[in-house]
């Protein structure tokens, strides 16, 4: 359409393998649900590939496809699910342990569920201390076990008859890591995963296994794992499209909606307050301070960057932000957030926000789970690799392009997405500037 250039996209045939590292309640609630939404049984509720549209052309034309009319994704149909995990059990054993779902729900898909088991891990309890499994992969270096989970996923792929792959991470938190001298280079990073050091977390050695065979990558934790310079380049070399950090699901995603519409009108901030109440493996791992600081980092960042301080210090030059998670057992994972809010408005007077959100976080992660495989391969198939920014409305810590700061707010998030979407099937990109403008003017 007109000077849009074009974006050749190969076709969704054959079928797409979802691998995930990590088999626990995340993971498992996004395969049974999309093993559910197949049979029928249910609806793929939060899921914008499945129930979004898209708005084409000016406002009178009334061209508005959903999503999955409009771009060629896979077919749920077509989805194989595989994945590693440090506990043995299989998909269905997993669901029940975790209860996300209802047992009766996962009874009417249980034979499907049985035959997804995991393949071993890689996990070393250093980078997650409140964890241990014994199916784990053992002898070698990192170096070694990217060799293994390599051949793990030729294996998959042989097996199943899949024509293309993605990886979605939805292991734990890993402790909190800077970027090291050896994350500096593709040849520097895979020197240092032969020696072993100790700058080289398990995930990613699943980041490189998946980036070197060409395969998306998309890291739901808030991990440092590919956001360094040494992926950035393999990315790059192997035609992959890599994006994170950390899904957006419950407090993070109530931020993202009602910091821009503080902004949006000029109201200051003086202070958030945030706490979580957690149970589950999630709870658990970030019970572990030096977890729980890499998820700190990635809640922390969120407001900074919406409210820009610099741009209005009378506004948000001194607001105090403060975030805490508490593992509760007995939450299991119906995950609870508090925040309370401080603002002023006019003349300086002050006001209160409280939000308590009693929100369920598997059943949020899983739909984004399900998006970012689909989007991941439409990105692979049109020939995208590299940062995928356009996929930031995923994720709390959104990985950008050297130098870059990360949009955060939800609707600039939202917008660019589809935007994307326009361009890659040359549709004219939408900025709401219509034919009312004109007639002002007349």
């Amino acid at each position: 359409m007109g000077d849009m250039p074009e974006v050749k996209i190969a076709p969704a045939a054959g079928r797409l393998g979802v691998l995930t590292p990590g088999m626990g309640a995340v993971s498992t609630t996004f395969i049974a649900g999309v093993m559910a939404v197949r049979k029928g049984l249910e609806h793929p509720f939060g899921s914008l590939t499945q129930m979004g549209t898209i708005r084409l052309g000016k406002r009178t034309e009334d061209r508005v496809p959903k999503i999955k009319d409009f771009v060629d994704l896979a077919s749920l149909d077509n989805i194989v699910f595989g994945g590693w995990d440090i506990f043995e059990d299989n998909a269905y054993a997993a669901a029940v342990k975790a209860g996300a779902l209802d047992v009766r729900l996962l009874d009417q898909v249980r034979d499907e569920l049985e035959t997804v088991k995991p393949m071993k891990g890689v996990f070393d309890r250093t980078y997650v201390k409140k964890l241990d499994g014994e199916h784990v992969k053992a002898g070698g270096s990192k170096w070694d076990y990217a060799q293994m989970l390599m051949e793990d996923i030729q294996r998959s792929q042989e097996e199943n008859s899949l024509d293309r792959l993605v990886m979605v991470w939805c292991g734990s938190t890993e402790i909190f890591m800077k970027p090291h001298d050896v994350h500096q280079s593709l040849e520097a990073f895979e020197q240092a995963m032969k020696d072993d050091h100790a700058a080289i977390a398990p995930s990613m050695v699943y980041a490189y296994a998946a980036a070197k065979m060409g395969i998306p990558y998309a890291n739901g934790a808030p991990n440092l794992t590919a956001d360094i310079p040494a992926f950035y380049e393999l990315a790059k070399e192997t035609q992959t499209p890599i994006c994170g950090k950390d899904f957006k699901t419950g407090q993070t995603l109530m931020k993202t909606i009602l910091a821009p519409g503080l902004k949006a009108r000029m109201l200051g901030l003086s202070g958030w307050f945030s706490t979580n109440i957690l149970g589950n493996r999630d709870g658990e791992v970030l019970d572990d301070p030096e977890s729980f600081k890499t998820k700190e980092e990635s809640k922390l960042s969120v407001l900074e960057e919406i409210l820009q301080p610099d741009l209005y210090p009378e506004l948000y030059g001194d607001f105090y932000h403060k975030v805490r998670i508490n593992y509760y057992p007995p939450r299991g994972d119906n995950k609870e957030g508090w925040d309370n809010i401080d603002i002023f408005g006019w003349l300086g007077y002050p006001m209160q926000i409280k939000i308590d959100f009693l929100c369920r976080d598997s059943i949020l992660a899983a739909p984004i789970v399900l998006d970012l495989a689909l989007f991941m391969d439409l990105g692979k198939r049109a020939g995208f690799s590299g940062i995928q920014e356009w996929l930031s409305f995923y994720f709390k810590s959104p990985m950008t392009k050297p130098g870059l700061y990360p949009e955060h707010d939800l609707f600039i998030q939202f917008m660019k997405l589809k935007n994307t979407l326009r361009f890659m099937q040359g549709e004219e990109q939408i900025t709401h500037m219509g034919a009312d403008y004109y007639e002002y003017y007349q």
